[in-house]
């Protein structure tokens, strides 16, 4: 079973003359371009009835703070695939699903950063979610207690409202 989860973030306002362009580009590679390739690869060897979880961001539903549009886009690029190969992949009974995290407490978005207290705030339980909780989310996607879920995003985000 594919789980996409490689991802960069690269941030910057779209009228910053100072922009990492070679950064938003490297991206758009990782981000999108990588979890395309990598279904596309996977796709004609996975099984009837298999699964495909990409790990997107609760930004492509909404965008928490200026300057993050690059990367939100990226993230709602790979939650639209999955919509769309969830529908080229029905018909073998594969499910393709996109878990949007919140704040989770990783290398590239560790608890204790400067900007860690503005996203706990923005968070219903005040607090970052643990790796192992998103591991439960695709653990569950990739079960048969989620047979009929395809197409869908599944945020984890201790109740983000921002």
């Amino acid at each position: 079973m594919p789980v996409n989860s490689a991802g960069v973030f690269v941030t910057g306002k779209v009228d910053d003359p100072t922009a990492d362009l070679a950064g938003f580009e490297r991206q758009l590679d990782i981000n999108v371009k990588g979890v395309a390739a990598a279904v596309r690869a996977a796709a004609p060897l996975l099984a009837d009835g298999g699964h495909i979880v990409s790990i997107g961001t609760t930004g492509a539903e909404r965008i928490p703070f200026a300057g993050a549009a690059d990367y939100v886009a990226s993230k709602a690029a790979v939650a639209a695939y999955s919509r769309g190969w969830a529908r080229d992949l029905g018909a073998r009974g594969i499910t393709v699903n996109v878990i949007q995290p919140g704040a989770i407490d990783t290398e590239m978005n560790p608890s204790d950063s400067a900007f860690a207290d503005t996203l706990r705030a923005m968070t219903a339980l005040g607090r970052y979610g643990r790796p192992e909780e998103i591991t439960a989310a695709v653990a569950f996607l990739a079960g048969p207690d989620a047979a009929y879920v395809t197409g869908a995003p599944l945020n984890v985000d201790g109740g983000q409202v921002a």
